[in-house]
């Protein structure tokens, strides 16, 4: 018998060294990811109907989800006073009916108006860019630098027009999709307000009766991890919207202070583009700065100092209050997530992939939290020599 166990023992220990492998136990883990990845590429053809259904369905309840996330507190709020929840969600609905009436009033046919105008005075503004360019280049500091920096206004100007001739033979081409967008778009505005009104109404019963349908030990595990996940996507979609119509109103009204054209255009896409973290504020100066250019060079100050004084007020005050740090994801980490799902999706892709981020990131964590206990394999023992 002790001949046996001595023979068996290097086999046990060798074993017990490589489950007790943080590194193997996660090369594991990964190769049976990939290796379900792999699989489900092969069989992926039997998805495609669930993914034409959501294809379809999938726009408006992404709308109606980041509407509840903003209009659930207020409607909460408002039950605890004792209002009951029907009458809350209908006055809710009859006020975003009026913002959105008032919005197609005054605030869209000013951006139309801008937008036309912008579009129309383009080619006048990249002339004058190339003109002032030349003027620079007559300076006889640039005399080492004239070919350099005259290449570089002739391919600003050829891109220019290249742009402009690709949006317009686009615009064309792609008319048949433009109408499909638009009825997916329609679809989406018709069945949205249905799908919010029963989120409103219903929507803290919805986990509740789906986790019946685990067994009994899951339930409260489940409840748990779904309750964490909504925290983390309704804080975050409730911050950035909030973020973003602060920096909104900020760049309308530092814009219209130095007096720069199409304020409010400029504000409003400053607030969407603020959606995407890190980015977005740099992008919408692209267009002012660009503005601020033909304006002068007074007027690009100007338009700098405003976004001097925006950033601050967004970073130092705006972001810490609202957002703070619930989300505790490193910037690095972010900006990988943006850029892999902007690749993968697209724009939806950048504005959701953060929030998924998060809720993935919470069902790993409760995974592997799972896993530690059940395996032991991370216990940290006194190993005696």
């Amino acid at each position: 018998m002790e001949e046996k166990n001595k023979k068996s023992r290097p086999i046990s220990w060798f074993w017990r060294w490589f489950l007790n492998n943080q590194v193997v136990t996660s090369l594991l883990v990964v190769l049976l990811v990939l290796l379900i990845v792999f699989l489900f590429t092969k069989v992926s053809y039997l998805f495609e109907p669930i993914w034409q259904f959501l294809a379809i369905v999938g726009l408006p309840i992404i709308l109606a989800g980041i509407l509840y996330y903003l209009m659930n507190p207020v409607v909460d709020y408002l039950e605890k006073q004792r209002i009951p929840r029907i009458y809350s969600i209908i006055g809710l609905f009859v006020l975003v009916v009026a913002l959105i009436v008032w919005g197609s009033v005054v605030i869209i046919p000013k951006i139309q108006e801008q937008t036309v105008s912008f579009v129309g005075n383009f080619p006048k503004y990249v002339d004058t860019i190339d003109n002032k360019l030349t003027e620079i280049l007559r300076d006889p500091l640039f005399n080492q630098f004239r070919d350099q920096l005259e290449s570089a206004g002739e391919k600003f100007v050829s891109s220019a027009g290249d742009m402009l001739q690709d949006i317009s033979k686009s615009t064309v081409q792609s008319l048949g999709s433009f109408v499909g967008a638009v009825a997916t778009v329609l679809v989406a505005v018709l069945t949205m307000p249905f799908i919010l009104f029963y989120l409103l109404k219903d929507g803290k019963q919805l986990a509740p009766y789906f986790v019946k349908f685990l067994p009994t030990r899951m339930r409260k595990p489940t409840l748990k991890v779904l309750g964490e996940m909504n925290d983390q996507v309704s804080s975050y979609i409730r911050g950035q919207l909030t973020v973003a119509f602060a920096v909104a109103i900020m760049f309308m009204i530092g814009f219209a202070i130095i007096g720069l054209d199409y304020a409010v255009t400029l504000g409003i896409v400053a607030g969407f583009l603020n959606l995407i973290p890190y980015l977005g504020s740099f992008l919408a100066m692209i267009p002012a700065v660009f503005l601020a250019i033909v304006a002068g060079p007074v007027m690009l100050v100007k338009v700098l100092i405003v976004f001097a004084v925006e950033q601050t007020i967004e970073g130092r005050l705006i972001s810490p209050l609202v957002l703070g740090n619930q989300l505790a994801i490193h910037p690095v980490t972010i900006l990988l997530v943006l850029l892999t799902s902007g690749k993968l999706f697209g724009i939806i892709g950048v504005i959701l992939g953060i929030p998924v981020y998060a809720a993935a990131k919470v069902i790993i964590s409760h995974v592997f939290e799972w896993y530690t206990t059940i395996s032991n394999l991370y216990e940290e023992k006194n190993n005696e020599l």
